[in-house]
């Protein structure tokens, strides 16, 4: 008599199909002997394991009380550990015959080879614990995973989980909020972009009213030096609106138009991407489900097989050996079912998880390419500001000069020789 129990994340891996099993002994037949929620099976190859409905732990040994103990180690079903992120967790890949990405991968720990004879956790430990469909290593049962760039602090190492609403409308994934903070940034970058077009708008209307008051007419009859200098200040008016005329134009196009032009398929492209990764957590996630389905459907068919086994040990039927026969097929096949569907899980999960290193780099790149750009033409808009200073400076400083030539005396003479209408003073008239 075979049956199959199957313990997720740990999948059992038939050698080979169950064929007719000699009827168990008298001795080992009689379950009143065992410990309270222990069954007696055969395994394929014809070798008796002993089964704990309960708390579904397997073994070799037969348990000698109700706190089953291994006194020695001892061989152990040749079970399978559930892979992670397409690999088994000896580092081995599902399928030989699957693309393989080793720079992708990073083996989750080492456990122990479940034919060796050292004792180890027991089998019923669960290894891995699924959350939203994607399976992880469980902390207590595995050591803590090398990240895949460990010096960087990289989109790939951080956002494999999801996370939960602030609103507390379910859950986030983390693709999701990485696509969210290029979409930001994207933001922020076409406001940057709105602020400069601003400044260049105070820029040419000041340059506009500067020309427009060098032309003014107040004050044009000073004469002298300081007539001198105050055409002066006019005319620098006039400088400086060119100035700032200039200013307004570079910063258009060396500032405001590559922020506004800088990945303009942006959001399209991130939509793409958003779809796609999103597509594949999908699949997971039916995978999963038909996961979920062939294992309900395998514990249905052991529940079966074990009820026709007892039926055959107190002879209710004379056809239970025969319904044995077909409940055993059906439970191998159910079997076979699970482990199709976990295979098809795992691939699943590995490409999913190819595709989230290879884009969250893509993300990652794009960001810093994208902060790398704003410092290039924020350090452009501080040199033009600075230029502009310059030239403004400039402007000013032939009025500097001429205000320190002004010389009231000077000018008085220069006035007086040619205003001048005699030098010859009036004196007493005589009588």
């Amino acid at each position: 008599m075979v049956i199959f129990f199957f313990i997720l994340p740990h999948l059992p891996k038939p050698q080979q199909k169950p064929g007719m099993v000699p009827p168990q002994s008298t001795e080992e037949s009689q379950t009143s002997l065992l410990p309270p929620g222990w069954q007696s099976y055969l395994s394929p190859q014809g070798r008796r394991y002993y089964v704990n409905t309960t708390t579904s732990e397997t073994t070799w040994e037969r348990p000698n009380s109700s706190t089953w103990t291994p006194s020695s180690p001892g061989p152990q079903r040749n079970f399978q550990p559930a892979a992670v992120n397409g690999y088994h967790s000896s580092g081995t890949p599902v399928h030989q015959s699957e693309p393989v990405h080793m720079s992708l991968r990073k083996p989750t720990g080492d456990f122990q080879n479940p034919g060796s004879p050292s004792p180890g956790k027991k089998q019923s430990k669960e290894s891995t614990i699924t959350i939203n469909c994607v399976t992880f290593p469980h902390p207590d049962t595995m050591p803590e995973q090398q990240l895949l760039k460990p010096t960087e602090w990289s989109y790939c190492d951080y956002f494999w989980a999801d996370k939960k609403d602030p609103q507390g409308n379910g859950t986030v994934a983390g693709f999701e909020i990485l696509l969210q903070k290029q979409l930001k940034g994207k933001q922020m970058q076409k406001e940057m972009s709105e602020f400069i077009r601003e400044r260049i708008k105070i820029e040419e209307e000041y340059a506009k009213n500067l020309a427009k008051l060098s032309q003014n007419s107040l004050a044009a009859q000073e004469e002298g030096s300081l007539g001198e200098a105050w055409a002066q200040v006019k005319k620098s008016l006039a400088d400086e609106a060119e100035v700032h005329l200039k200013f307004s134009s570079k910063l258009h196009s060396e500032v405001e138009k590559p922020l506004m032009n800088f990945r303009e398929n942006f959001k399209k492209d991130m939509k793409k991407c958003d779809h796609h990764i999103a597509d594949l957590r999908k699949q997971l996630a039916s995978r999963y489900a038909s996961v979920e389905k062939a294992r309900k459907a395998l514990t249905e068919r052991q529940k079966d097989l074990e009820m026709k086994t007892q039926q055959l040990e107190i002879k209710l039927s004379n056809k239970t050996e025969e319904d044995i026969k077909k409940a055993r097929r059906k439970s191998t096949q159910a079997g076979d079912d699970l482990m199709r569907c976990v295979d098809l899980y795992n691939q699943a999960q590995s490409k999913w998880f190819e595709e989230m290193v290879t884009t969250t780099l893509e993300l990652e790149r794009l960001e810093v390419e994208r902060v790398e750009m704003i410092r290039q033409h924020l350090c452009q808009y501080t040199q033009l500001r600075h230029e502009t200073d310059m030239f403004n400076q400039s402007t000013v400083e032939p009025v500097d000069q001429l205000l320190r030539k002004v010389d009231p005396a000077k000018d008085r003479e220069l006035w007086v020789k040619e205003h001048k209408t005699g030098d010859i003073r009036p004196v007493d008239m005589e009588i």
